[in-house]
């Protein structure tokens, strides 16, 4: 049976190319009706098409470690998910506060049903192999990173029933990007190229003992940076910063110095997934100079901006390259699973991001410099998105073919 949380990734990432040329387009002035839909952009990405595929393959992978049966798929998990969603991407354009906490609930009670589905995994083991085994290293960067997404749709949600000052938040929406992105995203990717890697590479990480260490770093940086704007309080982000990207780091070496020198190295697919993390980067070597608050130097259009560049210059590339893997392993599983992309999405991907950081900083040119981003990062997805739908299509008149054998 076709998995129904793929099938919604790849609508969702054909929208996700129609956002980014709009994003183009009326950075260009051509299509003005469209503008400011920044944070839709942003969302179909992050809960439209990787939310989806997370939701799909955790509990598979999870079953596979454990060395248990396939799971069945959870239609409740996935009409809860899905409903919030459609519900969700209705409501922000609209700046809608009942929609938006609406579709922001349903996809909470979709995270804690998932959340219980993997944990329920692990207790269908014997009593004895439970506890000799404990939380494999994916499961628990699965269900802390979705225990983040939970306290960042909390936070969004609320934005606009006044839980903030409830709550004493004292920047909400950088606590919202953050559980997000260096909490969910972080955590639950750390989870991916930990579960795949042994898979798509052939040999295991160059330390596995070291994952644990890497969990709790990356956990406890995530927080730091969750209390940092939460109190206002730079003496938990700077520390927070420094653990999480330390265990990145960490990571990373660990998927690489196995591979170095490997005819998987001249792949693009490789390259996407290694030098997305660059976009993590490039935001914390600017903070210490907003932090400073530096005369001249442009920090609201980099706490505007940035999120956009490490959404489509990480999260996107992250999937750029697992993708494509996870649709073959999916719909052709008799034939070889690669890292997707290509060069010429890999480039476009990167140009992307360098241009949308110099519109920040060029401001004669912001808006030629902004629409050029948005155009490469659109051009990057057509190739990507084209490969999904390609594989698809292959694995479903394979289908097909069985079907009328029969």
């Amino acid at each position: 049976m076709i998995n129904p949380y793929f099938l919604m990734s790849m609508l969702y990432a054909s929208l996700a190319v129609l956002a980014a040329l709009d994003a183009s387009l009326a950075s260009w002035g051509f299509v003005q009706w469209f503008n400011g839909l920044r944070w839709l952009r942003v969302h179909l990405i992050t809960l439209g098409v990787l939310a989806e595929i997370i939701f799909g393959v955790a509990p598979a992978l999870t079953a596979i470690r454990h060395g248990l049966p396939k799971p069945r798929i959870r239609w409740d998990i996935w009409l809860t998910l899905n409903g919030g969603l459609a519900i969700l991407l209705i409501g922000i354009p609209l700046v809608n506060g009942v929609l938006i906490f609406t579709g922001g609930t349903l996809i909470f009670v979709a995270t804690l049903l998932l959340m219980k589905q993997l944990a329920d995994l692990r207790g269908a083991l014997p009593d004895e192999q439970a506890r000799a085994e404990g939380p494999r290293a994916g499961q628990m960067f699965y269900l802390m990173g979705l225990a983040y997404l939970l306290l960042g749709i909390i936070v969004g949600t609320g934005l606009w029933i006044g839980w903030p000052e409830a709550l004493r938040i004292k920047v909400p929406i950088e606590v919202h990007i953050h559980a997000n992105n260096w909490g969910f995203m972080s955590l639950v990717f750390a989870g991916l190229l930990v579960d795949l890697y042994p898979r798509f590479a052939q040999r295991p990480l160059a330390w596995p003992r070291s994952l644990t260490a890497i969990f709790w770093m990356m956990t406890a940086g995530a927080l730091l940076l969750v209390i940092g704007p939460w109190v206002k309080n730079e003496m938990f982000s700077v520390p927070g910063i420094i653990l999480h990207l330390s265990a990145t780091f960490w990571l990373l070496l660990n998927a690489v110095k196995p591979l170095w020198g490997d005819r998987l190295t001249r792949q693009p697919g490789f390259w996407h997934l290694i030098t997305s993390y660059v976009w993590i980067v490039t935001p914390v070597l600017v903070a210490p100079l907003i932090l400073l608050k530096v005369p001249g130097f442009p920090g609201a259009g980099i706490e505007q901006n940035a999120p956009q560049a490490l959404v489509y210059g990480w999260v996107l590339q992250f999937g750029y390259a697992l993708l494509p893997y996870l649709f073959t392993r999916l719909f052709l599983p008799k034939e070889e699973a690669r890292l997707g992309g290509s060069w010429f999405s890999l480039i476009a991907a990167h140009v992307g991001g360098i241009l949308l950081w110099a519109s920040i900083f060029i401001t004669d040119y912001q808006a030629i410099l902004h629409g050029a981003a948005y155009a490469f990062w659109a051009v990057s997805l057509i190739p990507v998105a084209w490969q999904l739908w390609s594989i698809a299509r292959a694995g479903m008149a394979r289908l097909d073919e069985l079907a009328l054998a029969d």
